[in-house]
């Protein structure tokens, strides 16, 4: 191998290629830049954007990032137009509107939550306990607030307490979220941007207005900016190139599981499929899928043990019988005539976790070191609008802009709202209002 091939050069280089790296690498490309992208993985979107939910939802705990979510939505109806890719040439992913119902917990007021929607102008409608039964008779409006686990018997108590739900008509989700991701890789790549899989950085250093990235194959590659959107590995990856002291919010990897079994009885058909389910009162979150498909997931009850990790590298791929039994049994509850199979059935993936759950999109006190990190688990629906932030702050603080002491404003596309990106700043105060779990 030459020298020069060994030595890769561009404007950017964007260090993951899951649907974040993915969108920051289009938006980058998009904007004039020659882009680099390197990955670890043998694609786009192999890593945890591959056990996502895909969820697509609007309610937040801020408004900033309850107006992110509603921006990206009209993003995802019209895919194609945002990628710029020909439907009838590249498979896309599809999103899939259903419905969403966001039940009443404690920690997180009514109140406050429909004062956001309405101020981002999300269509929503509150129903009331009676309200709720009526509409959807499938489920059960008990309130069973605080988490237990299943062992406990409790857990099985029953409850003379109701509850309502905010309803949200446009949530959905998407089909395929690791092609996602390969599509959005794919509409970096019509913008010129390279992608260069199975490339894992182990050195990163800066020299003089250069970031010098080493590859384990001896390869290296040069950039003035480089994105971290590493994922569970976007820590890691901080530490490796020295960045970080100044951060107020920390990230960690942490696994997870998500099961599917088959969409209960009577609740939706594949035509017009059941609404998904938000549900922290009960500790779990449901959604529709293909074919029947029932998808359940966790909101990380402190009741049930979390699995931390010193490293993403270390997570057992495999469903475990005990998150799955406790998950799915959560999802019983709420929905009675949901049956649970014997056999489990899921993917595992990491997430990365920052300490409030609302991501970092930042740059740093490194020049040319920007990040998109603390993304997993509730920034899937974001992704195409993420990118659109970090093209904003790379564009702005190579310009000379201190995003630091004056941050950038987004102003929408398609919304027109104006998002303050200091909402996502490395240095923010942690995000008290945060409900501490997947539903930010």
């Amino acid at each position: 191998m030459t020298e020069s091939a060994r030595k890769m050069g561009a404007d950017a280089i964007v260090v993951g290629s899951g649907v974040i790296g993915s969108a920051v690498a289009y938006e980058l490309a998009r904007g004039g830049r020659d882009v680099l992208v390197l990955d670890k993985g043998a694609g786009a979107g192999f890593g945890s954007t591959s056990a996502s939910s895909a969820v697509i939802r609007f309610l937040y705990s801020t408004y900033d990032t309850t107006a992110t979510a509603w921006e990206a939505k009209f993003m995802w109806e019209r895919w194609a137009d945002h990628l710029g890719l020909d439907a009838a040439e590249v498979p896309l992913a599809r999103f899939h509107r259903t419905g969403g119902l966001h039940l009443d917990v404690p920690i997180v007021p009514v109140g406050p939550s429909i004062e956001r929607l309405a101020a981002v102008g999300v269509p929503f409608t509150y129903l009331r306990p009676d309200e709720l039964s009526t509409r959807f008779p499938q489920l059960d409006v008990g309130a069973y607030w605080p988490n237990k686990p299943i062992t406990d018997d409790a857990f099985y108590s029953e409850t003379t307490v109701s509850l309502g739900a905010i309803y949200t008509p446009d949530a959905g989700y998407v089909d395929d979220p690791r092609l996602a991701a390969d599509n959005l890789a794919e509409a970096a790549r019509h913008r010129g941007a390279r992608t260069v899989y199975r490339a894992e950085v182990v050195t990163a250093d800066r020299m003089g207005e250069t970031w010098r990235l080493g590859l384990a194959d001896g390869r290296s590659a040069e950039a003035p900016v480089v994105v971290n959107a590493a994922g569970p590995w976007s820590g890691g990856f901080n530490r490796l190139a020295g960045v970080g002291e100044e951060f107020t919010i920390g990230v960690r990897p942490l696994r997870q599981e998500v099961h599917q079994v088959t969409q209960p009885p009577g609740y939706g058909t594949d035509e017009a499929p059941g609404s998904a389910v938000f549900d922290i009162d009960l500790g779990t979150y449901m959604r529709p899928g293909p074919g029947g498909a029932w998808v359940v997931g966790g909101t990380e009850p402190e009741c049930d043990p979390f699995e931390w990790l010193d490293s993403p590298d270390e997570a057992n791929a495999h469903v475990t019988r005990e998150r799955y039994d406790a998950q799915v049994t959560r999802a019983a509850r709420r929905l009675p005539e949901l049956r649970v199979p014997n056999q489990p059935s899921g993917v595992v993936g990491v997430y990365d976790v920052a300490d409030d759950w609302t991501p970092i999109y930042d740059r740093t006190d490194a020049d040319g070191f920007y990040v998109a990190m603390g993304t997993s688990g509730n920034q899937f629906k974001n992704a195409p609008i993420a990118g659109r932030f970090l093209a904003a702050i790379v564009s702005a603080v190579e310009d000379g802009h201190d995003h630091d002491a004056d941050p950038v404003i987004y102003t929408g596309e398609h919304t027109g709202l104006k998002i303050d990106l200091g909402a996502f700043s490395r240095k923010r105060p942690v995000n008290e209002a945060t409900t501490r779990t997947v539903l930010g």
